[in-house]
């Protein structure tokens, strides 16, 4: 019996052992047996499936890369997007698989992707202001459009039907522009499970970011939280509906429970989403603040009791104007903050707060702030509520009360980096319109006031002390004209230099104003005491000043009715706006207001390599500060050692991170470009300029003189020269900017006497416009006026030229040009090849990338040819010549040009060329939608 146990045991273990080299041997066979297949698969569904460019280094078939599946693995694969995201990324990952059905590989000879693993990758999800998105790259199969309720079909080659879809350490990155919303989510893992080859199925998810920021009209709401995910959500391919049933989220201790319904639509989106955090505690909600809190959250003792409840629902369609409405309601009770035991805690905090943004539409706010109070201590005590409709128009029911003993406020709330002392009190009630178009504000009454006022930072050694401000404010009309506002006094001490200002402002209407400013202040100690990066400059600041009159007195010309007088002195000031990438230096800035003028008795400035003196005086000051859509405008005397244009250019780098939105959304579209100068739109200043020298783009321009000036149409130079190449150049030009990468531009330049030779080797316009200037020596001059776009990069867009004018050749020789020397080979007149051209005038006009030429005669070895035609920037040829013979010229041949520059075709005795089709530019969009080409009609004409 022993042996026969033997022998059973040793044959199942045989027989185990050829099962399990059996399957380890398929294992390796079955990649080996089918490679052909998949490879040739995957590169068929990319093309057939997918609207867009799918690149990867290798395939390889395996089943230990996510045992036991059988995967197909591509490595370093890049996706980009849709149109108009065709050149953008939206999938780079370092591997990407496909989970094969093992049976319908073997007995099918088919691949069936059941499963989808991503890791280390980027996903990138764009959706543009007009609401197009990048990720519609999956085009349906015919056979599905034509038999949608055939269930019975028959599948043939490639099939998606997943079941399983991994992610694991992905960047996911989605910036909606439309709607302003931008999430950032780094260490993205991601297991999502269901019967996904259903048409309507259950996706089961666990989802885990390290770190999320989310952002909604640039302003951080969530920076680096961790949120983990267990949600349940229905899909509906059909659809792509999704209906979220279980779904938990949490916040780093922040718990969010989701149910709704969302839907992704081609052109947006369907939404109906609600998500609330209920009977959760204060200290769960304060989870979320920014990373730098969390250090003082653990030695603070936080309670209370928060409710949360956020609902988004509606339609999301930019073409047809439709948005959702977004609901949020907080709820804080029994709330309580104290700080490493403070001497009085922050108690009693409650908070109700509801919004309701309808259709998104900010002029249909509606904000219902109906508790918001707590105490300090036994006294201190902070009482609030408002109620208010709409935003430019806004209904307003509004109260604040309080008497606050800082110092003790500070020592509740543990604010370790500032430290507040002072008496805080205020009594304020409104009630009434705001609106600025109609001159309404809400009938108010009440004030504002700090006594012994005291703030030091751990940015700056000495605090500023010694704070009064008292404001009171008036209104009982609810109107613009019955508002008063008075300001005194406002105080302070820093570094020992006080600081006060007093001021009554009335009849806002018509502004009234009354102010006293005296006082001088280390500004760059000031940026210091405020943490300001970048502002790492000692600047002084010293005003004397003092103002009344009334806004209309300036606009109405009434200037002996103003008192404005004082002065005003800056030095070492560092200051950025947000259409430059630079910050501006004013070393010195001596200022004195004169009624309606503030001179610049001395302003010295630098921007980058750039420097300027100016002198000179604005108008309109007061106004421009008090009003919103304000003019400056001035007339100065300016001069300069450099002006480096390209410096100004809006895509270039630079300390300033505060930037137009236009211009942030332009550097990450076009990281390559460097854009162009925009024009501030405020201002309508003429400056009588006088530079050593100006760069733009490698060109060098000396000794600058002439009018300068900006307006709101733009930049301009009047009556302006330059020294370049040896000789004087005018110039009269407009310029406009379009956007932060195109501009518009109006020239006209004169020229006389100059090198060809330099100009075709130092000016890149003369070089394109004139290429035949390469093989030629002598003096010319010029006469142009022309017009078109510039690009992304400050150059001109040839395409959008127009113009003309004349150039004339005072004594000019060309050698070795392939034209010339094709038409003596032609001729067997060996004279033509190197003419001398002296005293001609050649005409010529520019449009859609071609050069018209009009006929022009000159005299070379006895013979006198005459040229006319058509060539263009990228050089084709369409020249007509006549070669007058001697004595006189009166008999000759023609001869027709063809070709290129670089390889002419010569016919003589013949009128028949080649017609050059223009290229088409559009205009409103800066952008080329054909360039020129040879035509395939012949061109005949007769002479």
């Amino acid at each position: 019996m022993k042996t026969s146990y033997k022998n059973i045991s040793l044959k199942i273990l045989k027989v185990t052992g050829i099962v399990i080299a059996s399957i380890l041997l398929l294992l390796f066979l079955i990649p080996l047996l089918f490679p052909g297949t998949v490879a040739s698969e995957v590169k068929k569904i990319a093309n057939e499936r997918l609207d867009t460019k799918l690149n990867f280094t290798k395939s390889r078939l395996s089943f230990f890369t996510h045992f036991p599946s059988l995967t197909v693995s591509l490595d370093d694969l890049s996706l980009t997007g849709s149109a108009p995201f065709s050149n953008d990324t939206l999938l780079k990952a370092d591997q990407v698989a496909f989970g094969i059905n093992l049976k319908r590989l073997i007995f099918d000879n088919e691949v069936k992707i059941n499963k989808l693993y991503v890791s280390k990758a980027l996903i990138n999800i764009m959706v543009n202001q007009k609401g197009q998105a990048n990720y519609n790259i999956y085009v349906a199969p015919e056979d599905r459009d034509k038999k949608p309720n055939d269930p019975n079909a028959p599948e043939e080659g490639t099939a998606i039907r997943l079941e399983r879809i991994d992610l694991k350490d992905c960047h996911v990155k989605y910036n909606d522009r439309s709607a302003k919303i931008l999430v950032d989510a780094k260490g993205f893992n991601y297991i999502g499970k269901g019967n996904l080859s259903e048409d309507i199925f259950d996706l089961n998810t666990d989802a885990r970011i390290d770190n999320v920021d989310f952002y909604y009209d640039q302003t951080a709401y969530l920076r680096k939280k961790a949120v983990r995910a267990d949600l349940i959500t229905r899909i509906n391919t059909h659809a792509l509906s999704f209906i979220l049933q279980k779904n938990e989220l949490r916040i780093n201790k922040l718990p969010l429970k989701f149910t709704g319904l969302f839907t992704i639509l081609r052109d947006g989106y369907k939404i109906n989403i609600k998500a609330a955090s209920e009977n959760t505690t204060v200290k769960d909600l304060l989870s979320v603040m920014p990373p730098e809190y969390s250090s003082w959250m653990d030695e603070t003792e936080i309670s209370g009791n928060s409710d949360l409840l956020f609902t988004f629902r509606g339609n999301y369609n930019v073409a047809k104007k439709q948005k959702p409405d977004l609901a949020f309601n907080l709820k804080i009770d029994k709330g309580a903050i104290n700080y490493q035991n403070a001497p009085a805690p922050l108690t009693d905090f409650q908070m109700n707060l509801n919004a309701v943004l309808p259709s998104l539409d900010i002029e249909k706010l509606l904000i219902n702030l109906d508790t918001f109070k707590f105490k300090v201590g036994e006294k201190d005590y902070f009482t609030a509520y408002l109620r208010s409709k709409g935003f430019n128009e806004m209904t307003v029911d509004a109260s604040v009360k309080g008497a606050l003993d800082l110092a003790t406020v500070d020592a509740a709330l543990g604010l370790t980096s500032i430290d507040l002392k002072g008496i805080l009190k205020t009594n304020i009630q409104a009630k009434g319109i705001f609106s600025t178009s109609k001159k309404l504000f809400p009938k108010t009454i009440g004030g504002i006031a700090l006594h012994n006022g005291w703030l030091k930072t751990d940015s700056y050694p000495n605090p500023i002390k010694d704070i009064t401000f008292v404001a009171n404010v008036l209104n009982k009309a609810g109107t613009f004209q019955d508002l008063i506002v008075a300001v005194a006094p406002a105080s302070f001490v820093f570094e020992g230099n006080p600081m006060y200002v007093n001021a009554t402002l009335s009849d806002f209407s018509d502004l009234a104003y009354n102010a006293k400013i005296k006082g001088e202040l280390n500004v760059g100690r000031i940026y210091q005491v405020f943490s300001k990066k970048g502002l790492d400059v000692t600047g002084y600041a010293k005003a004397d000043l003092s103002l009344k009159g009334k806004q209309s007195y300036a606009t109405k010309g009434q200037y002996e009715k103003l008192d404005n007088r004082g002065t005003i002195i800056l030095k070492n000031i560092k200051t950025t706006s947000e259409l430059f990438p630079k910050a501006f230096f004013i070393k010195q800035g001596n200022f004195r207001f004169q009624n309606e003028k503030m001179w610049f008795e001395r302003f010295d400035a630098s921007y980058g390599k750039s420097d300027f003196a100016i002198n000179g005086y604005l108008l309109n000051t007061i106004n421009y500060f008090l009003e919103s859509h304000g003019t400056l405008s001035g007339n100065f005397n300016m001069k300069s050692k450099l002006i480096n244009v390209d410096e100004f250019m809006a895509l270039k780098k630079g300390e300033n991170t505060d930037r137009n939105i236009e211009v942030e959304y332009a550097k990450e579209d076009h990281p390559k470009m460097s854009g162009v100068v925009i024009v501030p739109k405020n201002l309508n200043v003429a400056l009588t300029a006088n530079a050593d020298k100006v760069e733009y783009n490698g060109l060098v321009l000396n000794k600058l003189n002439g009018k300068v000036g900006i307006t709101k149409n733009g930049f301009y130079l009047e009556n302006t020269t330059f020294n370049i190449i040896d000789c004087l150049l005018g110039v009269d030009a407009t310029y406009k900017d379009e956007s932060p990468t195109s501009a518009h531009f109006d020239a006209h330049f004169t020229a006389k006497d100059f090198s060809v030779q330099r100009a075709y080797k130092e000016i890149p316009m003369f070089h394109d416009m004139v290429s035949v200037a390469e093989k030629a020596q002598g003096i010319i001059s010029v006469d142009y006026k022309i017009k078109g776009d510039l690009n992304g990069n400050m150059g001109p867009i040839y395409e959008s030229l127009e113009g003309g004018g004349k150039l004339n050749l005072r004594d000019v020789k060309i050698k070795g040009l392939k034209l010339f020397d094709g038409i003596s080979s032609q001729t067997g007149q060996k004279g033509l090849d190197d003419p001398n051209l002296k005293g001609i005038e050649i005409n010529s006009t520019i449009d859609n990338n071609l050069i018209h030429i009009e006929d022009f005669t000159f005299s070379v070895a006895s013979f006198k040819p005459t040229i006319k035609g058509t060539t263009s920037f990228d050089g084709l040829l369409d020249l007509r010549m006549r070669l007058g013979l001697p004595p006189f010229g009166i008999i000759g041949f023609p001869i027709v040009i063809t070709g290129t520059h670089e390889a002419p075709k010569i016919k003589i005795f013949s009128k028949t060329g080649q017609k050059i089709d223009p290229a088409v530019y559009d205009e409103k969009h800066n952008k080329v939608i054909r360039e020129e080409k040879v035509s395939k009609k012949v061109d005949k004409r007769k002479r």
